[in-house]
């Protein structure tokens, strides 16, 4: 009997589809005899697009299906075919358009049950240099590390999905495991561990419905992180459509560094744990015209440790609201802003002194319970797209009680308790490969006359 080629995927799978098309009834007709697609095939396979089963044979004791006939097709795709073999799939794709949508189902639904486990990541090198200046003198901070992000993905069934990042950090300048403060006058500390699981969650997905719990990562989205880009843990649920609710029941832990305390004259590195509640309720983040508010209620009970941020603003609560606001302008152009006001506590004018208030009792110019910015974006870079840029201007004031951990100090040049002006680029020279720069100039909100920081980043993505 004449030779005919089969299907390149597994053995098993041709087998699995060949018993559901018998048992359902095949909707597929053979492929007649003198059907030129056999002769485009054939010649494929002498050009070593097309290969046989993983014994190297091709099953010639039997017709083939066009469904079997599209998945020696779709695996042909996946080869760099050019020329006329490339015109061939071109034809062959047209001819079985209709069996490769259906084959795409199918391999997806395949995928699943065999592919359950995925791994994605990065490799980054960040560079963060800041002088801070104050009447005569100054402290210079430098930073410069690398990170390795491991983020596996695990499904659990067709709703379910399990996440973790792995975080492993190497500080260059002092070769070794964790990053390390390196300041003028201060000691050496460490700010980021040598190795953590830094999250680990389940996430339930359905129509307009989302379910997390775990130590989850949280970046709010009325502000767009101005408020907090970290995580908590416990529990969050997102609903809606065009317009979205998420609530999050939560323990956030805030790692802040303190002024120097005039006694010792050294840091402290505090751990601000908190119970969190939280309710957002915004539209669409693509949209033209974007708005949201939000709701934010933090209580540290521990309010006699004097490493509580809290305890210096003088309660054990925080209430916090925040606002957010965008325009896009075209596919280029857009202006975004946001605002978070605390409205518990003292106002105070430094921090080392939770009573100071103006003597008048109003509230005093460098109130630190409020916190705004104000940014416009140009383009954007897009890792999978290569030559792809953008760039940004904005005015940020981060209110140290105004603000959990925001982006801007994560991801960036601005600390919390800073105002001015930060700018930014970013460009891809390589798909999954993205350079930024990060400038920041401006001044601190109770101490500090003026600060000049630089941030650069490279990251791959894989």
């Amino acid at each position: 009997m004449k030779k005919i080629l089969a299907s390149t995927l597994t053995a098993a799978m041709v087998a699995g589809a060949a018993a559901t098309a018998c048992a359902t009834g095949n909707p597929f007709s053979d492929v007649p005899a003198g059907h030129w697609a056999y002769d485009a095939i054939q010649q494929l396979a002498a050009d070593g697009i097309i290969e046989g089963y993983g014994d190297s044979t091709y099953r010639g004791d039997r017709n083939i299906t066009r469904f079997e006939m599209a998945q020696l097709v779709a695996r042909a795709t996946t080869k760099n075919a050019t020329g006329a073999d490339k015109a061939l799939l071109d034809k062959l794709s047209a001819e079985f358009a209709d069996e490769l949508k259906t084959l795409g189902v199918r391999i997806a639904e395949l995928e699943k049950r065999t592919d359950n486990v995925k791994f994605g990541g990065e490799l980054r090198y960040r560079y963060l240099s800041r002088r801070e200046y104050e009447q005569d003198s100054s402290e210079r901070k430098n930073y410069q590390y690398v990170t390795l992000r491991l983020e596996p993905e695990m499904r659990v069934n067709d709703h379910w999905t399990a996440h973790a990042r792995i975080d492993y950090h190497f500080d260059m300048k002092a070769a070794q495991n964790g990053v390390m403060t390196n300041s003028e006058g201060g000691p050496m500390e460490e700010i980021l561990p040598g190795t953590r699981v830094e999250r680990i969650w389940v996430q339930g997905d359905y129509k307009n419905f989302q379910v997390l719990l775990g130590k989850l990562p949280y970046k709010t989205f009325v502000d767009e992180g101005l408020l907090m880009d970290y995580s908590v843990s416990g529990g969050q649920v997102t609903f809606g459509n065009k317009v979205k609710s998420t609530l999050t029941i939560a323990r956030a832990n805030q790692q802040y560094q303190l002024p120097e305390k005039a006694d010792t004259g050294t840091y402290e590195q505090p751990y601000n744990a908190a119970d969190y509640q939280g309710i957002e309720i915004y539209n669409d983040r693509d949209a033209k015209f974007t708005w949201g508010v939000g709701y934010h209620h933090f209580h540290n009970r521990s309010t006699t440790n004097d490493k509580n941020t809290m305890t210096a603003l003088g309660t054990s609560h925080m209430n916090i609201w925040t606002l957010g606001l965008g325009w896009r302008f075209d596919k280029n152009w857009r202006l975004h802003g946001a605002a978070a006001w605390n409205t518990s506590g003292k106002n105070q004018l430094d921090a080392t002194d939770p009573g100071a208030t103006e003597p008048s009792g109003e509230l005093p110019s460098r109130n630190p319970r409020l916190a705004w910015s104000m940014q416009l974006d140009y383009k954007g870079a897009n890792p999978a797209d290569q030559g792809s840029w953008g760039a940004y201007a904005a005015y940020r004031r981060l209110g140290l009680w105004a603000t959990w951990i925001p982006t801007y100090e994560i991801n960036g040049a601005v600390e919390q308790n800073n105002r001015g002006w930060d700018f930014g680029v970013s460009y891809v020279p390589l798909k999954n490969v993205s350079l930024s720069a990060k400038y920041f100039r401006g001044s601190g909100i109770d101490e500090y006359e003026k600060i000049n920081a630089l941030f650069g980043e490279i990251e791959m993505f894989f």
